[in-house]
């Protein structure tokens, strides 16, 4: 797959025996181990906001499939390794890859129509909080092959005749990568167009969001997500991954200013703000 974590498509089958498609990042990607831990953590807490994500999946990947696979390897400049055995990453592939096309652009009416644009306000009061260092990275999927709806709630003002559905993805850039800090900048986590946010005409357009960022993630939500995680993700350093999710939890009430930090930058990202 195209990324600098080199990630592999691959056939997997769950605990029930049922067949399905993952996208998956290895332990020994290029990037850095972390980012398998921000991949499982950023997409459990975009769902606890409600966002539209992939399904996120520990995947184990056997020494024996590596062995007899010469494609699953990771390739630097003058070198290539196996892929690492054990438990990585996997990102739920929306439908059988043979029969659906994913789009990573659309062209500008289409864009506006797509299902679930408002969730784009929200996904930045995600990645403001989590500090996303990457462009917010997006696919569009033909919503009958999506296989799950964005669903209702308040914020919603969707277009029922849409053919598309945003997926948020990647969210290995979160907490700055490997580095596991917040150098938060203005344009960090922004969509690259703005025509994404028109629905924002004011704070308020984010109030939502930010609502259940203060409600649905708590200090309990954090601790259950950090057990989930593989320890060999983050080399058995307890201590500093409780102190990145403890600082996380500090940054829920600076959101609203980041944003605002946004809104007054030179690029200007809410063309409807007033």
């Amino acid at each position: 797959m195209r990324g600098g974590a080199q990630s592999h498509l691959m056939r997997c089958v769950d605990e029930h025996g049922q067949e399905l498609y993952a996208v998956v990042k290895f332990q020994n990607n290029p990037q850095h181990r972390r980012v398998l831990v921000n991949e499982l953590l950023g997409t459990r807490l975009a769902a606890r906001l409600g966002l539209r994500t992939t399904p996120a999946n520990i995947v184990d990947v056997s020494e024996e499939l590596i062995r007899l696979t010469p494609e699953l390897v990771i390739e630097f400049p003058r070198s290539r390794i196996p892929c690492q055995a054990g438990a990585q990453f996997g990102s739920r592939y929306p439908g059988n890859p043979g029969t659906v096309a994913l789009f990573d652009f659309l062209p500008d009416e289409q864009l506006r129509g797509v299902h679930n644009l408002y969730q784009f306000a929200g996904m930045l009061v995600f990645d403001k909080w989590t500090c996303n260092t990457n462009g917010r990275q997006t696919l569009f999927s033909p919503r009958r092959a999506s296989g799950q709806d964005a669903g209702t709630d308040e914020n919603e003002t969707e277009n029922p005749d849409s053919n598309y559905e945003a997926i948020m993805i990647d969210q290995g850039f979160c907490f700055n990568a490997g580095e596991w800090n917040y150098p938060d900048a203005p344009l960090r986590g922004l969509y690259a167009r703005n025509r994404v946010y028109e629905s924002v005409t004011g704070m308020e357009s984010f109030g939502p969001w930010l609502e259940r960022l203060g409600t649905n993630v708590t200090e309990d939500v954090l601790e259950a997500n950090f057990r989930e995680i593989p320890p060999e993700w983050y080399e058995d350093n307890y201590d500093e991954l409780q102190k990145l999710l403890e600082q996380l939890y500090r940054r829920k009430t600076r959101v609203p200013e980041m944003l605002l930090a946004a809104k007054n930058t030179t690029r200007q990202p809410f063309p409807n703000w007033r």
